[in-house]
């Protein structure tokens, strides 16, 4: 994971206000922005007017954050930066990870992926879990990595109707309610991807 170099980006990120983050899911774009706040304009790829499907064939989550966003700044030669997140589970040898969204299929069904989850996860007392998110950043042409890890627990039935993917069935360590239960502000004191989006900031703020 190359290191930032902070002093050869300064001036161009004070002046950077938009950046477009590598993705057509709202529910993320909905995260990012809640930590990026009024700083940097976000803009996904439908409104910079990009309708592709990127691919994801990688085993890692680094490998597939980095195909997004080398994909996208090939296509408009401008900052951007995308993610990918797994949920790996320490019982099933760290699935779903790179299949999270589409460990019952391709058909991306939440409901599908947590059901068969919970069914390979059910003969297991250990139910801990993390979700982890890598960030590549395109800068001026390089690349930069960040991670954010978010530990926590499987439970065996679905709580509450806020969040998506395997939400409802994730509590976090240092807290009794799924992240499913909470709303925007308090899944953000845990988030694995407010974790990664606050080193993300730290390095264009520096």
């Amino acid at each position: 994971m190359e290191l930032p170099e902070k002093n050869l980006f300064t001036r161009i990120i004070k002046k950077m206000t938009s950046i477009i983050f590598a993705t057509n899911n709202q529910n993320k774009v909905e995260e990012v922005r809640a930590v990026l706040g009024s700083r940097f304009h976000i803009i996904t790829l439908k409104e910079a007017g990009i309708d592709i499907d990127i691919p994801e064939p990688h085993d890692t989550l680094e490998a597939n954050a980095s195909e997004k966003s080398k994909t996208i700044f090939e296509i408009t030669n401008q900052n951007c930066f995308s993610e990918d997140t797994g949920l790996e589970v320490v019982a099933l040898n760290g699935e779903p990870g790179v299949k999270s969204a589409r460990y019952a299929g391709e058909s991306r069904s939440f409901d599908d992926n947590i059901e068969k989850l919970l069914t390979k996860l059910s003969a297991s007392d250990n139910k801990a879990a993390r979700f982890r998110t890598v960030i590549s950043l395109i800068l001026d042409g390089k690349e930069y990595l960040f991670e954010g890890i978010c530990t926590g627990t499987i439970i065996a039935e679905r709580k509450g109707n806020n969040g998506f993917g395997y939400d409802p069935v994730f509590v976090p360590d240092g807290s009794d309610k799924t992240f499913a239960e909470m709303d925007m502000a308090g899944k953000n004191k845990f988030s694995h991807r407010k974790k990664a989006m606050e080193k993300l900031i730290n390095f264009l703020n520096n």
